[in-house]
């Protein structure tokens, strides 16, 4: 799937017949080549970068804390927007 998005536009996973939304990422910056990324995700979905989530995969990487997780209906905040280069 291609989707094209303009600054400020967003795309959701899930929300729709029936599932939770999991995951709304915005195009916060298009600058010189590069695309700033904001994503809001469910508290139990873990966001990483391909290169991380590669070497998570392949056991190079811990997959992060599982004991103090949020309830799966809070949401993450883009308060700290990651940026994929």
């Amino acid at each position: 799937m291609v989707l094209s998005r303009k600054n400020q536009e967003s795309v959701v996973v899930g929300g729709s017949d029936g599932f939770e939304r999991m995951l709304k990422v915005t195009v916060l910056e298009i600058q010189r080549g590069k695309v700033r990324l904001g994503f809001e995700a469910n508290a139990g979905v873990p966001v990483h970068r391909s290169e991380v989530w590669e070497r998570i995969v392949a056991g190079g990487l811990p997959r992060g804390p599982t004991a103090s997780r949020s309830p799966p209906e809070q949401r993450r905040p883009m308060a700290h927007p990651t940026s994929i280069e």
